[in-house]
């Protein structure tokens, strides 16, 4: 078998705690440096989506999302409109993206409800998750919205990032009906971040195919799950760590398998609870995985993180290559090939 690895924000650039399975894994592999991506690009870029005449890939987040849950997204365009809270500072606007914070499924159902007759006729709102929210246009409208996710942009000004202008009346519409919101009185009230806008990214719609080389993906990701379906490839949660899903996975071919959890939490600058995630990834994967690829369970384990330009491929028998010594994952520069 070949289990393939999508982990973004593996390499951090601060010392973590050792994580001893992980790093002999990284230190015995063949490592390639590749192009620099978010997660969904590079999830666009492996099931075989094209880029533009003019060089740029783009990412149907929105479509591909509502495919994931079940929805028909027909020929229409569609975006990401995902729940975030924005903090004026006193030179930028900053963004916190709903994976630092919790929205429960009764404030989704409120919020999304106040929102709707404003988008009457142009939009259709729909709430497939609490977090994961997508626009629907219907008929004529803008076609652009931000290339980035909201978990890319968090702690930064996203003044550069913004959607185009023609979404900017709109979008001050909704922040107005958001602010004015029971739901959100109530968080604030409680302590918690405020849902007082939406991120608007991901337009497109959805592709006519989608093609990989693997027979299985495992994923909570919308966008890998609404490519695997379009694939017509079997589709799964990853459960609970690598011996879970070496239980029900077959003896042979190729697997892919997306671990976004690490993204979050190094975008919000956390430390502590990076350092707690990467050690939960340690003990419920990496360790299991590499004990699987001694014992021949597993014959190769490839290991690709996107934001570091970087896949690492580890045979079984690169694990006799002693003389690679395990080093701590803040020594992986991103171009150091």
């Amino acid at each position: 078998m070949h289990l393939e690895l999508v982990i973004p924000a593996l390499l951090p650039a601060q010392d973590l705690p050792p994580a001893p399975a992980l790093e002999l894994l990284l230190a015995r592999g063949r490592r390639t440096t590749v192009q620099d991506d978010s997660l969904e690009t590079w999830l666009c870029r492996a099931f075989g989506l094209h880029e533009s005449a003019a060089g740029n890939l783009s990412v149907p987040a929105g479509a591909l999302t509502a495919h994931a849950h079940g929805l028909d997204p027909g020929t229409d365009l569609w975006l990401r409109a995902d729940p975030v809270h924005l903090h004026a500072a006193r030179d930028r606007l900053l963004l916190m993206p709903n994976q630092a914070f919790t929205v429960t499924a009764e404030e989704a159902e409120g919020l999304t409800a106040a929102l709707t007759p404003l988008l009457a006729g142009k939009f259709a709102l729909h709430a497939v998750r609490p977090d994961q929210w997508c626009l629907r246009l219907e008929g004529q409208g803008p076609e652009e919205a931000s290339a980035k996710s909201p978990v890319d942009l968090a702690g930064m000004n996203i003044d550069p990032h913004l959607p185009p202008k023609q979404w900017h009346l709109l979008l001050t519409e909704l922040q107005m009906a958001l602010y004015e919101h029971p739901a959100n009185t109530a968080r604030e009230q409680r302590g918690d971040p405020a849902i007082n806008s939406v991120w608007l990214w991901g337009a497109g719609k959805l592709p006519a195919a989608a093609s990989g080389p693997w027979q299985s993906v495992s994923a909570d990701d919308p966008v890998a799950i609404g490519l695997a379906r379009l694939a017509a490839m079997r589709r799964r949660t990853p459960g609970s760590g690598a011996t879970d899903w070496l239980g029900r996975a077959p003896e042979e071919g190729r697997h892919l398998v997306v671990l976004d959890g690490l993204r979050g939490v190094h975008a919000l600058g956390d430390a502590e609870a990076l350092a707690a995630r990467l050690q939960d990834l340690e003990s419920r994967w990496f360790a299991p995985l590499l004990g699987a690829l001694k014992s021949g369970r597993i014959g190769m384990l490839t290991i690709h993180v996107p934001d570091a330009a970087a896949n690492f491929e580890t045979a079984r028998g690169d694990l006799r290559r002693f003389w690679r010594r395990p080093r701590p994952l803040a020594t992986y520069e991103k171009t150091n090939a």
